[in-house]
């Protein structure tokens, strides 16, 4: 196993940890010991952050099994053996402002309950989330 995946399922197992630690203590403090005592938003955010780092670390676990030895998997390896290219990124896209302010639409559809602006800002997202996509696979008059 890699190391990416094992820093991760170190955290998974931290919060799995914590978020027992955290319902029995926030149940032992309130008055009654049922689950009207429980208080849901930290309970809530804790198990969703157990699966998110538990969700990534399987996904580092099943693609670095595919993958050649990488640098900071290698005892011996250099500074210099983890140098050259990392990937193509896009040096003057617009997308990502366009699905910022999409998700901005949306959160401001959110806080004043207009379902109309929550609409208009789902479909700018995906839209602008399609178009990040392709903009390189479709010729340059088209976007």
């Amino acid at each position: 196993m890699k190391s990416s995946a094992k820093i991760f399922y170190g955290v998974t197992v931290f919060l799995a940890v914590m978020t027992v630690i955290y319902i029995l203590a926030t149940k032992h403090v309130s008055d009654t010991g049922s689950i009207e005592g429980l208080e849901w938003a930290g309970a809530t955010g804790l198990v969703l952050a157990t699966l998110l780092t538990l969700m990534l670390g399987a996904y580092f676990h099943f693609t670095e099994r595919r993958i050649d030895i990488l640098p900071e998997d290698w005892e011996e390896a250099e500074i210099e053996d983890g140098a050259g290219m990392l990937g193509f990124f896009s040096p003057g896209s617009i997308w990502p402002f366009v699905m910022t302010v999409a998700v901005a639409l949306m959160g401001y559809g959110i806080a004043f309950m207009a379902y109309w602006l929550i609409v208009l800002g789902a479909v700018v997202l995906i839209w602008a989330g399609t178009m990040l996509n392709l903009q390189y696979g479709l010729p340059r008059e088209k976007h």
